[in-house]
């Protein structure tokens, strides 16, 4: 009986989460850009993984394992091709494409190709983007009053050049729904990392100080802070982000 129960949440979520695919593709194709996308916790381990390291070495195989501590990455486990086992540590990685699971993958199913060309990051791999692949890379990012090198990853990798938005581990969402103690139908995040070109460090932004930031955050662009400035909405972040890119 609990797994029919189960089983019957669950298909209610995946209703739900179709809906809410199609509800981001209507506000996408409003605001004529990409959305941020939802931050990924499971992996396939029968789908190629790429991972390149510090050193320049790729490896190409199959996800065995990642351990996080705190939300954050702690090791990243792969067997490449040839069988052999490498446990890899955050600070070895220089980034990594990795192929999303479950609910993970339908968490995302939205459309991603958007043409932005003119604002995609040209080193990272858009055909893998483009397949529903998951980009993380390792990025100074500023905690507190330290800097840290973290494993993190790019909620914006289709136009990410001239500003980047890191999934915070430990940011909490709006709404959620839950199935047997699983996330299915994600909020807005109430944090992200961002790092402009001009930063040295990712840092913090969130909910609830962004209104009160928002002039010193887009300074460098007045004619954004002139149309938003009054009342600017975390919502529409996003939307923010693709003005900064088009001025």
């Amino acid at each position: 009986m609990k797994k029919l129960a189960l089983f019957c949440m669950l298909a209610i979520s995946m209703t739900m989460l179709a809906q809410e695919a199609q509800e981001v593709q209507t506000t996408q194709d409003e605001q004529k850009g990409p959305l941020l996308l939802s931050p990924s916790f499971t992996f396939s381990h029968k789908k190629l993984a790429y991972v390149t390291l510090e050193d320049g070495t790729e490896i190409k195989g199959n996800i065995q394992d990642i351990d996080r501590e705190k939300g954050l990455i702690e090791f990243v486990k792969i067997k490449d091709g040839l069988g052999k086992k490498h446990k890899l540590k955050p600070a070895a990685i220089k980034h990594m494409y990795l192929p999303p699971s479950g609910l993970d993958k339908v968490t995302n199913a939205v459309d991603v190709l958007y043409d932005a060309k003119k604002w995609n990051d040209q080193r990272i791999d858009q055909d893998l983007i483009n397949q529903g692949y998951v980009y993380f890379e390792q990025a100074d990012v500023k905690i507190k009053k330290k800097t840290e090198k973290l494993l993190v990853q790019l909620l914006n990798p289709t136009f990410s050049l001239k500003v980047k938005v890191y999934h915070d581990p430990k940011a909490k969402e709006t709404t959620s729904l839950g199935v047997g103690g699983i996330n299915v139908v994600g909020g807005i995040a109430k944090s992200y990392y961002i790092m402009k070109q001009s930063d040295i460090a990712a840092y913090k932004l969130t909910k609830k100080d962004y209104q009160k930031q928002f002039e010193a955050f887009w300074s460098d662009c007045k004619v954004l802070v002139e149309e938003y400035g009054d009342s600017p909405k975390w919502r529409d972040l996003t939307e923010h982000i693709h003005m900064y890119n088009e001025l």
